[in-house]
Order: structure tokens, then sequence, then C-alpha cells
């Protein structure tokens, strides 16, 4: 597994504009592209592994039908 850092010293204050160009270039990304970046930010936000996210309880959920 890769491991990546976050490199505190590259933060800049930026204003809107130079913000909304950021966010162009992840809109020209295709949507595979996107959903790894997604998947690498939930493994660092959650603290799990990026190749092995935990597994939903199902047991906490419970489905019923509705009368019609």
């Amino acid at each position: 597994m890769l491991s990546f850092k976050l490199d505190r010293s590259a933060f800049k204050a930026q204003s809107t504009t130079d913000a909304a160009k950021h966010a162009q270039y992840y809109k020209t990304l295709t949507w595979q592209e996107r959903l790894k970046i997604t998947a690498y930010l939930n493994s660092i936000a959650y603290n799990y592994p990026l190749n092995s996210p935990p597994k939903l309880d199902r047991t906490k959920f419970s489905v019923k039908s509705r009368v019609k």
C-alpha cells in the first residue's frame, strides 16, 4: 500500500476565483478517477486502509414491507 503524507507547508490562502479553477480541474476528470480520489480521501478521513474499507454492519438495519 502506498503511504501518502500531507504536506502542511503547501497550504496557501486562495481567492474564490482560484478555488473555482481548482474545481474545474476535478470536473475534467472521469467519474472513475473522481471515485478513486473520493475513496482515498474517505480512507484518510476515517482511518482505514485504502484497499480494505470497513464492512457495513447489517445487523443495525431492518427491512419491512409497506402495507398496500
